[in-house]
């Protein structure tokens, strides 16, 4: 089973190519360095607006196959930040667990972490996890979050995830 893997910069200035999309390729990198099995990307910077957001976020799971989208940005208390409405509106479960766990660790770091929204949620097949904007949080949560991902993707009947376990060790249940 070929696996695709959606990711998404959300943000107003890097869509308008007012600055390099730093996160979204953070993102990348990070999976790199997690991820042994083949993968392809699915990739895009959208500004923030819950109704593309959401458009994109069907796009990447109903007909690119995503087994799993990461967006990045558009989780604080901002007026214009709606990612976590768009992926509740695009939900059939959320996943409340990732986003307590990524506020948890980030608030190791910054007493602003309890500002932040992230979340998860799963829209058919497809694991929807929304990180930080900022590429040193992002590499944070996905530390903290990614070694449930796999099994998570096994549950949804998904490809199989295989990692480098010196960098990143999943955890499936044994059988």
């Amino acid at each position: 089973m070929k696996t695709t893997i959606g990711i998404i910069n959300v943000s107003d200035r890097a869509s308008q190519g007012v600055y390099e999309d730093i996160p979204g390729k953070a993102i990348v990198a990070t999976l790199s360095e997690y991820l042994t099995s083949p993968w392809e990307k699915v990739y895009a910077v959208v500004p923030d607006e819950q109704g593309q957001i959401e458009a994109t976020l069907r796009k990447m799971a109903d007909e690119d196959g995503c087994c799993l989208v990461v967006t990045c940005g558009g989780t604080g208390p901002a007026k214009r930040d709606v990612t976590p409405e768009a992926t509740e509106a695009v939900c059939q479960k959320m996943m409340p667990g990732f986003g307590e766990l990524m506020r948890q660790v980030s608030l190791q770091y910054v007493p602003t972490a309890i500002l932040s929204r992230q979340t998860a949620g799963i829209r058919h097949q497809t694991l929807i996890i929304n990180l930080p904007g900022k590429p040193k949080a992002i590499r944070q949560c996905l530390d903290a979050v990614f070694p449930a991902v796999p099994y998570c993707i096994d549950l949804l009947e998904g490809p199989y995830l295989e990692c480098n376990e010196s960098v990143i060790k999943p955890f499936r249940p044994r059988q």
